[in-house]
């Protein structure tokens, strides 16, 4: 059973609790910190954009259709469909001579309230560049557009059905995925993600791995490598495309800038690359809650990075207010999460 590593109080009792696992590696495999089962497979989900990204760029893709940090970024991002998030898509597609239709990863509503509000008072329609993948899968139908240019292929054509796992792009981007964490998914326990691309079940430590070595380029391939460093470097310029307004990713990368890599997952994971460090972090809450990865995730680089951080101690520390305003509890990192880097 995994330890708890995060409580939520109630006034001064715990109201809930929620376990989870974690892993911090360096880019040799070695363990540096391990609570809870890090050997069982879990979805990354979203938080292996940035692995799923590689091939974007090591493929010539970025460099042939001349991506800005900004489309870089969104192509790592799980957006929150503000305004630059789109205009952002749609302008990836515009230099491929393409429109949304071209997206397979489906229609979604924005996710920050403010700007789904303004869109129903306008009467306006989501589209698929509203989309929290949009930015991931522009970047596919690129590298999909450069195959077809190779191939002497229509594009539009070629392009078609990208989101499945034997077209050549989801081939290229599952390789990355195998590369990177050492372990061949195909040999994984596979789904269907929420953007319809598949998704793999993969142990945490191979995770911590994956970002641990796209953090450093130790034990990548220089193509590999170099794409990290590229796509790390946009994220950095352009951290607001990887989230949005208020996002936790998008907040800490703010003020971290290249010294830290971070992504969120759905159902409560959490993948970084720490390239000073020379480590990868990888963390799944049990339960999928979001807040309660948040908070443990903010813990662990208070800890990694020794800071007394105001920013990521109103994370790691929330205080929980209720409709009036009022302070009515907290999260709380939990023993095993604390003494965990106690001696370090």
């Amino acid at each position: 059973m995994n330890p708890v590593l995060i409580e939520v109080l109630r006034g001064c009792d715990v109201e809930s609790l929620h376990a989870g696992a974690l892993a911090i590696v360096d880019s040799t495999g070695a363990v540096h910190t391990a609570l809870g089962d890090i050997e069982r497979p879990i979805f990354p989900r979203s938080a292996v954009k940035l692995l799923q990204a590689l091939p974007l760029v090591a493929s010539g893709a970025a460099q042939a259709y001349q991506l800005s940090d900004a489309e870089l970024a969104l192509a790592c991002a799980s957006h929150s469909g503000e305004p630059e998030h789109v205009a952002t898509a749609a302008s990836v597609l515009a230099k491929l001579g393409l429109t949304s239709d071209a997206l397979e990863c489906g229609t979604q509503w924005p996710t920050r309230e403010p700007v789904l509000r303004g869109m129903l008072v306008r009467g306006e329609l989501a589209t698929p560049l509203h989309n929290n993948c949009s930015g991931k899968h522009s970047g596919f139908v690129c590298v999909a557009c450069l195959m077809a240019r190779n191939a002497g292929a229509e594009p539009a054509e070629f392009a078609r059905g990208y989101v499945a796992a034997g077209h050549p792009v989801m081939r290229e981007v599952s390789a990355a995925l195998s590369a990177t964490t050492g372990v061949d998914v195909e040999g994984a326990p596979r789904g269907i993600d929420g953007c319809s691309i598949p998704t793999f079940a993969l142990p945490l430590r191979a995770l911590a791995l994956a970002f641990a070595r796209c953090g450093t380029g130790d034990g990548l391939s220089d193509g590999h490598a170099r794409a990290a460093r590229r796509l790390r470097q946009a994220v950095a310029a352009a951290p607001f495309m990887v989230g949005g307004s208020d996002r936790f990713d998008t907040v800490v990368m703010q003020a971290f800038g290249e010294r830290l890599f971070c992504k969120i997952g759905a159902e409560g994971v959490y993948c970084a690359a720490l390239p000073e460090l020379g480590l990868g972090v990888a963390l799944k809450i049990d339960d999928g809650a979001v807040r309660a990865a948040e908070a443990a995730f903010a813990a662990v680089v208070q800890a990694l990075f020794k800071t007394q951080s105001e920013l990521l101690r109103g994370y790691s520390h929330l205080v929980l207010r209720n409709w009036r305003g009022r302070e009515v509890g907290a999260l709380r990192p939990a023993a095993a999460l604390v003494t965990a880097f106690a001696t370090r």
